[in-house]
Protein backbone atom coordinates (compact mmCIF):
# COMPACT_ATOMS: atom_id res chain seq x y z
CA UNK A 1 0.00 0.00 0.00
CA UNK A 2 1.15 3.37 -1.01
CA UNK A 3 2.14 6.59 1.56
CA UNK A 4 0.40 9.18 0.20
CA UNK A 5 1.37 12.50 1.61
CA UNK A 6 -1.40 15.18 3.21
CA UNK A 7 -3.16 17.15 0.16
CA UNK A 8 -1.20 20.45 0.96
CA UNK A 9 2.03 18.55 1.15
CA UNK A 10 1.55 17.08 -1.92
CA UNK A 11 0.03 20.06 -3.92
CA UNK A 12 3.35 21.90 -3.23
CA UNK A 13 5.55 18.63 -4.13
CA UNK A 14 3.31 18.85 -7.91
CA UNK A 15 3.80 22.13 -8.19
CA UNK A 16 6.99 22.19 -7.05
CA UNK A 17 8.31 18.89 -9.62
CA UNK A 18 10.21 20.19 -12.69
CA UNK A 19 10.28 16.29 -13.84
CA UNK A 20 6.03 16.69 -14.01
CA UNK A 21 6.78 19.67 -15.67
CA UNK A 22 8.80 18.36 -18.20
CA UNK A 23 6.33 15.17 -18.59
CA UNK A 24 3.47 17.13 -19.30
CA UNK A 25 5.01 19.86 -21.98
CA UNK A 26 6.69 16.72 -23.80
CA UNK A 27 3.14 15.57 -23.98
CA UNK A 28 1.54 18.66 -24.77
CA UNK A 29 -0.49 18.42 -21.61
CA UNK A 30 0.74 21.59 -20.81
CA UNK A 31 2.35 24.70 -22.84
CA UNK A 32 5.70 25.37 -22.83
CA UNK A 33 9.35 24.75 -23.98
CA UNK A 34 12.13 22.45 -22.76
CA UNK A 35 15.09 22.70 -24.14
CA UNK A 36 15.04 18.74 -24.87
CA UNK A 37 12.78 16.34 -25.25
CA UNK A 38 15.29 13.37 -24.11
CA UNK A 39 14.86 15.05 -20.46
CA UNK A 40 11.43 12.87 -20.29
CA UNK A 41 14.07 10.09 -20.72
CA UNK A 42 15.18 8.09 -17.62
CA UNK A 43 18.55 9.08 -16.85
CA UNK A 44 19.59 5.20 -16.67
CA UNK A 45 19.16 5.37 -20.54
CA UNK A 46 22.12 7.51 -21.04
CA UNK A 47 24.22 5.31 -18.65
CA UNK A 48 25.12 3.08 -20.91
CA UNK A 49 25.56 5.34 -24.11
CA UNK A 50 28.02 7.59 -25.37
CA UNK A 51 30.16 9.15 -22.60
CA UNK A 52 28.43 12.96 -21.91
CA UNK A 53 27.10 15.01 -19.17
CA UNK A 54 23.13 13.75 -20.65
CA UNK A 55 19.89 16.21 -22.02
CA UNK A 56 19.78 19.13 -20.12
CA UNK A 57 21.66 23.08 -19.80
CA UNK A 58 25.62 21.39 -20.40
CA UNK A 59 24.27 18.32 -23.08
CA UNK A 60 26.66 20.63 -25.41
CA UNK A 61 29.56 20.73 -23.05
CA UNK A 62 32.76 17.97 -23.73
CA UNK A 63 32.92 15.51 -21.48
CA UNK A 64 36.97 15.11 -20.83
CA UNK A 65 38.08 11.57 -21.46
CA UNK A 66 37.80 9.20 -18.58
CA UNK A 67 35.02 10.89 -16.67
CA UNK A 68 32.90 8.13 -14.33
CA UNK A 69 30.69 6.01 -15.71
CA UNK A 70 27.29 4.36 -13.98
CA UNK A 71 26.70 0.97 -14.56
CA UNK A 72 23.67 -0.22 -15.18
CA UNK A 73 20.40 0.40 -12.56
CA UNK A 74 18.77 -2.81 -12.07
CA UNK A 75 15.67 -2.94 -13.89
CA UNK A 76 13.30 -3.23 -10.66
CA UNK A 77 14.09 0.14 -10.13
CA UNK A 78 13.83 1.66 -13.69
CA UNK A 79 10.57 0.08 -14.00
CA UNK A 80 9.29 0.66 -10.69
CA UNK A 81 6.42 2.96 -10.15
CA UNK A 82 6.87 6.83 -8.99
CA UNK A 83 5.08 5.51 -5.73
CA UNK A 84 6.53 2.39 -5.15
CA UNK A 85 10.02 4.10 -5.41
CA UNK A 86 9.06 6.80 -2.95
CA UNK A 87 7.77 3.58 -0.36
CA UNK A 88 11.04 1.68 -1.31
CA UNK A 89 13.10 4.70 0.04
CA UNK A 90 11.03 5.42 2.96
CA UNK A 91 11.57 2.06 3.92
CA UNK A 92 15.07 1.77 3.62
CA UNK A 93 15.71 4.82 5.44
CA UNK A 94 13.77 3.60 8.13
CA UNK A 95 15.42 0.27 8.65
CA UNK A 96 18.58 2.13 8.20
CA UNK A 97 17.48 5.09 10.75
CA UNK A 98 20.83 6.91 12.38
CA UNK A 99 23.26 4.80 9.98
CA UNK A 100 22.60 6.81 6.56
CA UNK A 101 22.07 10.17 6.34
CA UNK A 102 21.06 11.75 2.92
CA UNK A 103 21.78 15.11 1.52
CA UNK A 104 19.97 16.57 -1.16
CA UNK A 105 21.32 19.96 -3.13
CA UNK A 106 19.30 22.58 -3.79
CA UNK A 107 19.01 22.19 -7.67
CA UNK A 108 18.20 18.27 -7.30
CA UNK A 109 14.75 17.20 -8.41
CA UNK A 110 11.90 17.47 -5.79
CA UNK A 111 11.52 14.11 -6.12
CA UNK A 112 14.99 13.37 -4.42
CA UNK A 113 14.79 16.31 -2.44
CA UNK A 114 11.70 15.43 -0.79
CA UNK A 115 13.81 12.54 0.82
CA UNK A 116 16.75 14.18 1.78
CA UNK A 117 17.67 14.76 6.02
CA UNK A 118 19.25 17.80 4.78
CA UNK A 119 18.99 20.28 2.09
CA UNK A 120 21.28 22.94 0.51
CA UNK A 121 24.39 23.93 -1.18
CA UNK A 122 27.18 22.33 -1.37
CA UNK A 123 29.38 23.46 1.19
CA UNK A 124 26.04 23.64 3.58
CA UNK A 125 25.95 19.66 3.14
CA UNK A 126 29.68 18.73 3.55
CA UNK A 127 29.29 20.51 7.12
CA UNK A 128 25.56 19.07 7.83
CA UNK A 129 26.64 15.67 7.28
CA UNK A 130 29.48 16.06 9.81
CA UNK A 131 26.39 16.79 12.09
CA UNK A 132 25.79 13.02 11.95
CA UNK A 133 28.81 11.35 13.58
CA UNK A 134 26.79 8.09 13.81
CA UNK A 135 26.02 7.95 10.24
CA UNK A 136 28.12 4.77 8.63
CA UNK A 137 27.11 5.91 5.22
CA UNK A 138 26.46 9.55 3.92
CA UNK A 139 24.47 9.72 1.01
CA UNK A 140 24.85 12.84 -1.44
CA UNK A 141 22.06 13.66 -3.69
CA UNK A 142 24.54 16.18 -5.79
CA UNK A 143 27.58 15.72 -8.15
CA UNK A 144 31.06 14.07 -8.23
CA UNK A 145 33.04 17.59 -6.54
CA UNK A 146 30.34 17.37 -3.61
CA UNK A 147 30.59 14.14 -2.76
CA UNK A 148 34.42 14.32 -3.04
CA UNK A 149 34.43 17.15 -0.23
CA UNK A 150 32.34 15.20 2.01
CA UNK A 151 34.23 12.67 1.67
CA UNK A 152 37.71 14.68 2.51
CA UNK A 153 35.03 16.60 5.63
CA UNK A 154 34.25 13.52 7.58
CA UNK A 155 35.06 10.46 9.07
CA UNK A 156 37.69 7.53 7.41
CA UNK A 157 35.09 5.04 8.40
CA UNK A 158 32.08 7.08 7.24
CA UNK A 159 31.26 5.78 3.48
CA UNK A 160 29.68 8.92 1.49
CA UNK A 161 27.76 7.40 -1.96
CA UNK A 162 26.94 9.22 -5.46
CA UNK A 163 23.47 7.66 -6.67
CA UNK A 164 24.77 7.92 -9.86
CA UNK A 165 28.31 8.10 -10.66
CA UNK A 166 27.39 9.65 -13.76
CA UNK A 167 26.16 12.97 -11.91
CA UNK A 168 30.04 15.30 -12.53
CA UNK A 169 30.16 18.69 -13.52
CA UNK A 170 30.87 20.38 -16.76
CA UNK A 171 32.27 23.68 -15.11
CA UNK A 172 34.62 21.50 -12.49
CA UNK A 173 35.59 19.78 -15.48
CA UNK A 174 36.78 22.60 -17.12
CA UNK A 175 39.85 23.46 -15.16
CA UNK A 176 42.08 19.44 -14.50
CA UNK A 177 45.36 19.75 -12.37
CA UNK A 178 47.60 18.80 -14.94
CA UNK A 179 45.64 21.82 -16.98
CA UNK A 180 45.97 23.94 -14.07
CA UNK A 181 50.14 22.58 -13.53
CA UNK A 182 50.86 23.33 -16.67
CA UNK A 183 49.34 27.28 -16.17
CA UNK A 184 51.11 27.57 -12.62
CA UNK A 185 54.85 26.60 -14.75
CA UNK A 186 53.82 28.96 -17.60
CA UNK A 187 53.31 31.79 -14.89
CA UNK A 188 56.41 30.83 -13.29
CA UNK A 189 58.30 31.65 -16.58
CA UNK A 190 56.48 34.93 -16.54
CA UNK A 191 57.36 35.64 -13.13
CA UNK A 192 59.64 33.99 -11.90
CA UNK A 193 60.03 31.76 -8.38
CA UNK A 194 56.16 31.95 -7.58
CA UNK A 195 57.09 31.91 -3.96
CA UNK A 196 59.30 34.55 -4.14
CA UNK A 197 58.13 37.66 -2.19
CA UNK A 198 58.18 41.22 -2.60
CA UNK A 199 59.16 44.31 -0.52
CA UNK A 200 55.95 44.57 0.81
CA UNK A 201 55.68 40.49 1.72
CA UNK A 202 53.18 39.51 -1.77
CA UNK A 203 54.22 36.35 -3.71
CA UNK A 204 53.88 37.13 -7.02
CA UNK A 205 50.18 34.99 -7.57
CA UNK A 206 47.93 33.24 -5.09
CA UNK A 207 45.65 30.27 -6.35
CA UNK A 208 42.28 30.33 -5.68
CA UNK A 209 39.59 27.75 -6.74
CA UNK A 210 36.49 27.75 -6.73
CA UNK A 211 34.69 25.12 -4.47
CA UNK A 212 32.93 23.99 -8.08
CA UNK A 213 35.98 21.96 -8.44
CA UNK A 214 37.74 18.94 -7.93
CA UNK A 215 39.54 17.57 -4.54
CA UNK A 216 43.03 17.51 -6.98
CA UNK A 217 42.68 21.04 -7.44
CA UNK A 218 41.82 21.74 -4.30
CA UNK A 219 44.81 20.16 -3.20
CA UNK A 220 46.79 21.85 -5.61
CA UNK A 221 45.57 25.19 -4.11
CA UNK A 222 46.45 23.49 -0.57
CA UNK A 223 49.84 23.02 -1.65
CA UNK A 224 50.51 26.46 -3.06
CA UNK A 225 49.38 28.61 -0.52
CA UNK A 226 46.38 29.04 -2.38
CA UNK A 227 42.23 28.51 -1.07
CA UNK A 228 38.94 27.87 -1.88
CA UNK A 229 35.83 30.07 -2.15
CA UNK A 230 32.53 29.75 -2.50
CA UNK A 231 30.21 32.29 -4.12
CA UNK A 232 29.31 34.20 -0.88
CA UNK A 233 32.73 34.53 0.75
CA UNK A 234 34.59 35.04 -3.00
CA UNK A 235 34.97 38.63 -2.05
CA UNK A 236 36.84 38.04 1.62
CA UNK A 237 38.93 35.03 -0.11
CA UNK A 238 39.88 37.80 -2.91
CA UNK A 239 41.01 40.52 -0.36
CA UNK A 240 42.90 38.04 1.95
CA UNK A 241 44.73 36.86 -1.17
CA UNK A 242 45.65 40.61 -2.41
CA UNK A 243 47.31 40.94 0.95
CA UNK A 244 49.43 37.88 0.48
CA UNK A 245 49.86 37.93 -3.54
CA UNK A 246 50.27 40.73 -6.17
CA UNK A 247 47.45 38.96 -8.24
CA UNK A 248 45.36 35.68 -8.42
CA UNK A 249 44.82 32.76 -10.77
CA UNK A 250 40.87 32.16 -10.63
CA UNK A 251 39.21 28.72 -11.78
CA UNK A 252 37.39 27.01 -13.13
CA UNK A 253 34.52 29.78 -13.60
CA UNK A 254 35.45 32.83 -15.05
CA UNK A 255 32.15 34.88 -14.18
CA UNK A 256 32.33 34.54 -10.43
CA UNK A 257 35.87 35.79 -10.37
CA UNK A 258 35.14 38.63 -13.08
CA UNK A 259 32.01 39.66 -11.02
CA UNK A 260 33.37 39.30 -7.35
CA UNK A 261 36.97 41.75 -8.75
CA UNK A 262 34.87 44.19 -10.41
CA UNK A 263 32.86 44.48 -7.51
CA UNK A 264 35.86 45.28 -5.49
CA UNK A 265 37.12 48.07 -8.58
CA UNK A 266 39.44 45.87 -10.35
CA UNK A 267 39.21 46.90 -14.33
CA UNK A 268 38.30 44.76 -16.93
CA UNK A 269 41.73 45.09 -18.58
CA UNK A 270 43.34 44.19 -15.52
CA UNK A 271 41.64 40.37 -16.02
CA UNK A 272 43.31 38.60 -18.61
CA UNK A 273 41.45 35.18 -19.54
CA UNK A 274 43.56 32.12 -19.43
CA UNK A 275 42.48 29.85 -22.62
CA UNK A 276 44.18 26.48 -21.56
CA UNK A 277 44.43 25.43 -24.62
CA UNK A 278 46.69 28.21 -26.28
CA UNK A 279 50.58 29.15 -24.98
CA UNK A 280 50.41 31.31 -21.98
CA UNK A 281 46.98 31.41 -22.37
CA UNK A 282 46.56 33.49 -25.59
CA UNK A 283 47.77 36.50 -23.31
CA UNK A 284 50.60 38.45 -24.43
CA UNK A 285 53.57 39.51 -21.68
CA UNK A 286 51.94 42.90 -21.01
CA UNK A 287 48.87 41.35 -20.03
CA UNK A 288 50.13 39.30 -17.88
CA UNK A 289 52.44 41.99 -16.02
CA UNK A 290 49.57 43.99 -15.22
CA UNK A 291 46.52 41.00 -14.35
CA UNK A 292 45.06 41.53 -11.08
CA UNK A 293 43.14 38.63 -11.45
CA UNK A 294 43.69 35.62 -14.18
CA UNK A 295 40.34 34.16 -14.95
CA UNK A 296 40.53 30.36 -16.18
CA UNK A 297 37.78 29.77 -19.19
CA UNK A 298 35.26 27.86 -17.54
CA UNK A 299 31.80 28.55 -16.83
CA UNK A 300 28.75 26.81 -15.42
CA UNK A 301 26.31 25.82 -18.65
CA UNK A 302 23.17 26.42 -16.23
CA UNK A 303 24.27 30.28 -15.54
CA UNK A 304 25.21 30.74 -18.86
CA UNK A 305 22.13 30.79 -20.01
CA UNK A 306 20.81 33.67 -19.10
CA UNK A 307 20.28 36.74 -20.65
CA UNK A 308 19.85 40.79 -20.47
CA UNK A 309 16.87 40.34 -22.89
CA UNK A 310 15.72 37.90 -20.24
CA UNK A 311 15.84 40.64 -17.46
CA UNK A 312 14.44 43.34 -19.67
CA UNK A 313 11.43 41.39 -20.91
CA UNK A 314 10.32 40.39 -17.10
CA UNK A 315 10.98 43.82 -16.12
CA UNK A 316 8.19 44.88 -19.16
CA UNK A 317 5.89 42.03 -18.69
CA UNK A 318 6.00 42.61 -14.61
CA UNK A 319 6.20 45.78 -13.16
CA UNK A 320 7.83 45.95 -10.06
CA UNK A 321 9.94 42.82 -10.33
CA UNK A 322 13.07 42.22 -8.27
CA UNK A 323 15.84 40.31 -10.73
CA UNK A 324 17.96 38.18 -8.47
CA UNK A 325 20.89 36.16 -9.91
CA UNK A 326 23.38 33.95 -9.00
CA UNK A 327 27.06 35.05 -9.55
CA UNK A 328 28.06 32.39 -11.77
CA UNK A 329 26.04 34.57 -14.58
CA UNK A 330 27.86 36.58 -17.19
CA UNK A 331 28.52 39.92 -16.18
CA UNK A 332 26.44 41.80 -17.70
CA UNK A 333 23.52 39.70 -16.33
CA UNK A 334 24.68 40.39 -12.75
CA UNK A 335 24.75 44.40 -13.61
CA UNK A 336 21.11 44.25 -15.48
CA UNK A 337 19.63 42.75 -12.18
CA UNK A 338 18.89 43.97 -8.77
CA UNK A 339 21.06 41.47 -6.60
CA UNK A 340 23.26 38.81 -7.40
CA UNK A 341 24.11 36.04 -4.81
CA UNK A 342 24.68 32.37 -3.40
CA UNK A 343 21.78 29.91 -3.79
CA UNK A 344 20.72 30.35 0.09
CA UNK A 345 20.92 34.15 -0.88
CA UNK A 346 18.21 33.87 -3.10
CA UNK A 347 16.57 31.69 -0.69
CA UNK A 348 17.01 33.94 2.23
CA UNK A 349 16.02 36.84 0.12
CA UNK A 350 12.87 35.12 -0.94
CA UNK A 351 11.69 34.03 2.56
CA UNK A 352 12.33 37.96 3.84
CA UNK A 353 10.34 39.42 1.37
CA UNK A 354 6.79 40.75 2.24
CA UNK A 355 3.74 38.88 0.99
CA UNK A 356 2.95 40.21 -2.50
CA UNK A 357 6.53 40.33 -3.73
CA UNK A 358 7.44 39.02 -7.35
CA UNK A 359 10.77 37.86 -8.40
CA UNK A 360 12.39 36.61 -11.57
CA UNK A 361 15.38 34.54 -10.59
CA UNK A 362 18.26 33.55 -12.20
CA UNK A 363 19.14 30.11 -11.20
CA UNK A 364 18.70 26.34 -11.87
CA UNK A 365 14.58 26.07 -12.44
CA UNK A 366 14.77 22.88 -9.72
CA UNK A 367 15.42 25.93 -7.05
CA UNK A 368 13.02 28.31 -8.53
CA UNK A 369 10.40 25.98 -9.14
CA UNK A 370 10.34 24.74 -5.89
CA UNK A 371 10.46 28.56 -4.06
CA UNK A 372 7.58 29.10 -6.45
CA UNK A 373 5.80 25.95 -5.11
CA UNK A 374 6.72 26.90 -1.42
CA UNK A 375 6.24 30.39 -1.59
CA UNK A 376 2.71 31.06 -2.57
CA UNK A 377 2.38 34.68 -1.10
CA UNK A 378 4.85 35.76 -3.98
CA UNK A 379 4.97 35.41 -7.82
CA UNK A 380 8.30 33.43 -8.40
CA UNK A 381 9.59 32.84 -12.12
CA UNK A 382 12.54 31.58 -13.82
CA UNK A 383 14.05 34.34 -15.79
CA UNK A 384 14.72 31.57 -18.48
CA UNK A 385 11.00 30.58 -20.06
CA UNK A 386 12.96 27.41 -21.37
CA UNK A 387 13.07 24.66 -18.94
CA UNK A 388 16.67 23.24 -19.22
CA UNK A 389 18.13 21.57 -15.39
CA UNK A 390 21.24 21.31 -14.81
CA UNK A 391 22.09 17.71 -17.16
CA UNK A 392 24.50 16.60 -13.91
CA UNK A 393 21.88 16.86 -11.21
CA UNK A 394 19.38 15.24 -12.96
CA UNK A 395 21.06 12.35 -13.42
CA UNK A 396 20.01 11.42 -9.58
CA UNK A 397 16.78 10.14 -10.11
CA UNK A 398 14.73 8.45 -7.10
CA UNK A 399 15.35 5.25 -8.94
CA UNK A 400 19.06 5.26 -7.41
CA UNK A 401 18.08 6.63 -4.60
CA UNK A 402 16.42 3.58 -3.80
CA UNK A 403 18.95 1.75 -5.34
CA UNK A 404 21.59 2.72 -2.92
CA UNK A 405 19.98 2.55 -0.16
CA UNK A 406 18.48 -0.83 -0.45
CA UNK A 407 22.17 -1.94 -1.30
CA UNK A 408 22.93 -0.69 2.36
CA UNK A 409 19.77 -2.44 4.03
CA UNK A 410 21.99 -5.60 2.34
CA UNK A 411 24.83 -4.70 3.87
CA UNK A 412 26.55 -3.43 1.04
CA UNK A 413 28.36 0.35 -0.22
CA UNK A 414 28.12 0.68 -3.73
CA UNK A 415 29.13 3.38 -5.91
CA UNK A 416 31.51 5.00 -3.27
CA UNK A 417 33.33 8.24 -3.86
CA UNK A 418 36.78 8.16 -1.88
CA UNK A 419 39.45 10.63 -2.06
CA UNK A 420 43.38 9.92 -1.36
CA UNK A 421 44.93 11.00 1.75
CA UNK A 422 47.73 12.29 -0.30
CA UNK A 423 45.27 14.92 -2.30
CA UNK A 424 42.91 15.07 0.64
CA UNK A 425 45.30 16.49 3.21
CA UNK A 426 46.49 19.64 0.65
CA UNK A 427 42.97 20.13 -0.04
CA UNK A 428 41.88 19.87 3.49
CA UNK A 429 44.40 22.68 3.79
CA UNK A 430 42.65 25.03 1.85
CA UNK A 431 39.17 24.59 2.99
CA UNK A 432 39.99 25.03 6.19
CA UNK A 433 41.54 28.68 4.75
CA UNK A 434 37.97 29.30 3.03
CA UNK A 435 36.31 28.46 6.27
CA UNK A 436 38.37 31.28 8.04
CA UNK A 437 37.18 33.49 5.03
CA UNK A 438 34.05 34.58 6.68
CA UNK A 439 31.87 36.94 4.89
CA UNK A 440 30.28 40.13 6.92
CA UNK A 441 27.04 38.35 7.80
CA UNK A 442 23.83 40.13 7.26
CA UNK A 443 20.23 38.68 6.41
CA UNK A 444 18.25 40.28 3.45
CA UNK A 445 15.77 42.82 4.96
CA UNK A 446 13.15 44.29 2.54
CA UNK A 447 13.50 47.78 2.54
CA UNK A 448 10.60 48.73 -0.12
CA UNK A 449 11.13 47.16 -3.49
CA UNK A 450 14.85 46.39 -2.92
CA UNK A 451 16.99 43.49 -1.97
CA UNK A 452 19.01 43.93 0.73
CA UNK A 453 22.96 43.05 -0.22
CA UNK A 454 24.38 40.25 1.56
CA UNK A 455 23.67 36.54 3.50
CA UNK A 456 26.47 34.60 5.17
CA UNK A 457 25.75 31.74 2.98
CA UNK A 458 27.89 29.31 1.37
CA UNK A 459 27.59 28.21 -2.80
Amino acid sequence: MSTTATTPEREVRLAASVDRTIRLITTGKASGETCTPDLAKGPWEFDSGPAGYGPGSSMGDVIPTGSPRQGALPAEYREASDAELHDRIRAAKATLGEKVVVLGHFYQRDEVVQHADFTGDSFQLANAAMTRPEAEAIVFCGVHFMAETADMLSRPDQAVILPNLAAGCSMADMADESGVEECWEQLEEVYGDLTATDASGRVPVVPVTYMNSSAALKGFVGRNGGIVCTSSNATTVLEQAFERGQRVLFFPDQHLGRNTAKAMGVPLEQMPMWNPRKPFGGNAAEDLDDARVILWHGFCSVHKRFTVEQIERARAEHPGVQVIVHPECPMPVVDAADASGSTDFIVKAIQAAPAGSTFAIGTEINLVQRLAAEHPEHEIFCLDPVVCPCSTMYRIHPGYLAWVLEELVAGRVVNRISVGEEVAEPARLALERMLAAKPPASVPVPAGSTIAAATDAAS
